[in-house]
């Protein structure tokens, strides 16, 4: 089961951030996958009904950060791209997978993708995730 960090800042995943997502993820060391499963409220609209365009990326780009694990390693995004598929409506459960893209030295590249309940693919996104220098980082 997935958990939260509580000590953790951030606005996606952490639970130190009174204002924030509170997103939990699993690892699927199998797959070597990022998984997880939510049901995205009313707060994170942005048209009647439909979950806001930056909130979708934000959790692409969650999911996609957290493959890094995979590699032993801390990133940042640098660059994020997403296709907007299919509107995520609010409330509906969607399933978020990051996995695998390649890399290239200090730069990792992994892709995400959001689908609702039935299968269907809502929205992708690709990302590239710089290595940090932890002696140069605080991580």
């Amino acid at each position: 089961m997935a958990e939260i960090n509580p000590t953790n800042p951030c606005f996606g995943c952490g639970g130190a951030n009174p204002r924030g997502m509170r997103l939990a993820f699993e690892r699927d060391a199998d797959r070597r996958r990022i998984v997880g499963r939510f049901r995205l409220g009313s707060e994170y609209q942005g048209g009647p009904g439909f979950i806001h365009g930056g909130i979708i990326a934000t959790v692409l780009d969650e999911a996609m950060g957290k493959v890094s694990r995979f590699s032993e390693v801390r990133t940042v995004t640098a660059e994020l791209t997403i296709e907007y598929l299919k509107p995520v409506r609010v409330d509906q459960e969607i399933i978020v997978e990051g996995f695998e893209g390649g890399r290239n030295a200090r730069q990792l590249f992994h892709q995400g993708e959001i689908r609702n309940a039935a299968g269907e693919l809502l929205a992708r996104g690709r990302g590239r995730f710089v290595v940090l220098d932890p002696a140069k980082f605080k991580v």
